[in-house]
């Protein structure tokens, strides 16, 4: 381990074992697509388009990117099947720069604003709680002085688990009793981050299901406590993911993006689905950066996305 965290090739590890299950599923389901084939036909696009709709990648990414390989075919005229690992990294590479999927920043780079305040949203079992410590754990070994918030006071356990993974991380948690006024929580967190010079602070909300209207409201007003604190807060509002709910994980983000303004995205549990393939299609269709992925239940098991490492080691052997 690195002074701030993993080494490059320790998160290159990671992030190679984390994609492991979907790598596996895209492989075998590729190889049977171009099986016999000696050049890429209607047949082997008919096949292609079947396997990333099947992977998660999500109907309307998937004719995207079918169309794209059909231009290079019309423009080349003649494409190897060999070549298809290749051709579809580089599309899909392309595709994920035009919606600014890459954070330029990580954990040891200057803050725009201090303290910098992350509101963290998103669906009970989502992996909220665990990715709110695994930031907390990377912003800490930076050497940032960071504060956690406990806003989801509606559900008994959420302020104990909270209080356990702070701890874990070595970091402290401003809380209230259970069913106490969430923005009650969120207004006290800013104001102590303030007081004690904390350089970032994580709040977490309420994870009810994403069809709750109340729930929605409530996020609004978390939101407007803050600003009411520091007028530019919250400077991040982190929508956190389940990667191994596939198209589920299209609706949640739906939903949460209607209701509130949602800047990043962190998607979670890829090291235990077949699923990643939903990384491309939810960035692709939100056009909102996905800054995060998890690959494990470590606090050293979250990495910044980057559409280059990410793409290579998912069609990697």
């Amino acid at each position: 381990m690195g002074l701030f965290g993993l080494t490059a090739k320790e998160k290159k590890e990671n992030l190679d074992k984390g994609l492991e299950k979907t790598k596996e599923n895209l492989f075998n389901r590729l190889s049977r697509a171009i099986a016999g084939k000696s050049k890429v036909d209607s047949d082997v696009l008919d096949n292609l388009e079947e396997v990333l709709v099947s992977s998660d990648v999500g109907v309307d990414t998937t004719l995207r990117i079918i169309e794209r390989i059909e231009t290079r075919v019309a423009r080349d005229k003649y494409l190897n099947s060999s070549e298809l690992n290749l051709i579809l990294k580089e599309e899909i590479i392309s595709l994920l720069e035009q919606n600014n999927t890459d954070s330029a920043a990580d954990f040891t780079s200057p803050l725009n604003s201090v303290p910098h305040v992350i509101m963290v949203v998103g669906v009970n079992g989502s992996g909220k709680t665990t990715t709110i410590a695994k930031l907390a754990y990377q912003y800490k070994n930076a050497g940032k002085k960071v504060l956690l918030g406990a806003a989801d006071t509606f559900r008994a356990a959420a302020i104990d688990q909270l209080q356990i993974w702070a701890e874990r991380a070595g970091v402290p948690v401003v809380k209230q009793k259970m069913g106490s006024d969430p923005a009650s929580v969120a207004y006290d967190s800013v104001k102590s981050a303030i007081a004690g010079l904390y350089d970032v602070v994580i709040i977490d909300t309420a994870g009810r299901l994403h069809n709750k209207i109340n729930l929605m409201s409530e996020l609004s007003k978390i939101k407007r406590v803050i600003e009411k604190v520091l007028p530019d807060a919250p400077h991040e509002v982190l929508l956190v993911l389940d990667g191994s709910t596939g198209q589920n994980a299209f609706e949640q983000a739906k939903q949460f993006t209607a209701s509130t303004s949602v800047t990043s995205l962190a998607i979670t549990k890829l090291d235990g689905t077949a699923k990643g393939g939903v990384v491309i299609g939810i960035s692709d269709q939100f056009k909102i950066p996905v800054k995060y992925i998890g690959v494990g239940e470590k606090l050293d098991d979250i990495l910044i996305f980057n559409r280059f490492e990410f793409v290579d080691s998912l069609f990697s052997s």
